[in-house]
């Protein structure tokens, strides 16, 4: 007969069952009580807010049918007049087309729409002017294509090599499709932050940390190239990289840092040189919008502009807690990247750059295949069942 001495040594080492039958990917099954309540009241919080505050309105986003966006077909009920911005990219690559250097008239163009030339950041980064006049309508709608294609095959491939991901694999392609189908919307071709957006999921897809990162710093090189606020994306890459101490892919990152801050310098002296006494300077950035802003960028941005907002401001705190509780390298960087855009355009952005959020929007809801395990854990590390 074996004593209760004998035995109760053993179960006091045995993990509660709800622990042990958590996935390893589960990060907050584990956590303790105390820490999963004061994060499940935070969510709670944060939930109910994004709930209460304003979806501030921006300008209208025009949403052909798909065969339209793709094919490029007119389609009368959903053409409307060019807003001014994008009137302005058009005539832009127009004069591209004719030979044109863009430097020798992206000023007087600026003036003539009425924006602003300074500070320099007001006037976008040449290169995707470029890439649309050598591309086309037709070409673009190819690489709109192809580009899509390639971000959902690129996370097929990562969501099946993470932990948990071929679990979720299913629910999180169709979510990505879902934030990334906005790419196929043809009105906003000349838009920098749709492309920029896009190849950031892409690049995201292709990292693979300290194994494969060569493709994804290309490929977000290009986002660089085209819109600057690409940049905290390649800043993050560099930061983990060097906490990892992954010497190499750290300086990689860095360099691809460095290099942009020095044409960036380039391009904003250039502008310098043409601005005259009478050019109006640009409304500053810095609104301050707090929690209505954050929001109201990424849902305006996205395809959750079509829910409303009582909805899609709580489905966007579910999807970053979701990107939180999966414990794995993709996880970890979706979650500083998210929270450090979501806190950026809180404080930088008028009401009228809400297409900023296109930045990140193509994979932030795929967050959402993994919130429910998030929430049920954290339920479950808060009040844990009797023993």
């Amino acid at each position: 007969m074996v004593s209760d001495a004998g035995v109760l040594p053993a179960l006091a080492v045995q993990p509660a069952p709800a622990v042990a039958a958590a996935p390893v990917w589960d990060r907050f099954a584990r956590w303790p009580r105390g820490q999963a309540r004061f994060a499940l009241l935070a969510l709670l919080l944060v939930v109910l807010a994004a709930a209460l505050v304003p979806i501030e309105a921006g300008k209208p986003v025009a949403t052909a049918g798909f065969v339209e966006n793709v094919s490029g077909a007119s389609n009368k009920a959903y053409d409307r007049p060019r807003d001014e911005d994008l009137a302005l990219y058009d005539r832009v690559i127009a004069r591209i087309r004719h030979g044109e250097n863009y430097y020798d008239f992206i000023a007087a163009e600026h003036r003539k729409a009425h924006y602003p030339v300074t500070p320099g950041f007001a006037v976008r980064l040449p290169t995707l002017a470029y890439l649309d006049a050598w591309l086309g309508l037709p070409g673009q709608i190819a690489c709109a294509v192809l580009l899509l294609v390639a971000v959902i095959g690129a996370w097929w491939r990562r969501l099946r090599e993470e932990p948990g991901g071929a679990e979720r694999l299913p629910m999180a392609l169709a979510l990505l499709f879902v934030g990334a189908s906005l790419g196929l919307n043809r009105y906003y071709f000349v838009l920098h932050e749709l492309w920029a957006g896009m190849l950031l999921a892409l690049s995201f897809g292709l990292h693979r940390p300290g194994k494969r990162w060569l493709a994804s710093l290309l490929v977000a090189a290009l986002a660089l190239a085209i819109r600057e606020h690409s940049l905290p994306f390649v800043l993050l890459m560099a930061a983990m990289a060097l906490w990892r101490r992954d010497w190499k892919e750290g300086a990689a990152w860095s360099g691809l840092a460095l290099v942009f801050l020095i044409a960036l310098k380039i391009h904003l002296g250039i502008i310098a040189a043409q601005v005259l006494p009478t050019d109006r300077a640009s409304d500053s950035w810095l609104a301050l919008r707090g929690l209505s802003g954050s929001l109201s960028t990424v849902v305006l941005s996205s395809n959750l502009r079509f829910l409303p907002h009582w909805l899609a401001g709580p489905m966007v705190m579910l999807a970053v807690a979701g990107w939180a509780g999966w414990r794995s390298s993709a996880g970890v960087f979706a979650t500083f990247l998210f929270l450090g855009y979501g806190i950026a355009f809180g404080i930088a952005g008028r009401p009228d750059n809400f297409y900023w959020g296109a930045m990140i929007a193509p994979t932030l809801f795929m967050g959402l295949a993994f919130a429910p395990q998030a929430v049920r854990s954290l339920a479950r590390a808060s009040f844990p069942s009797p023993k």
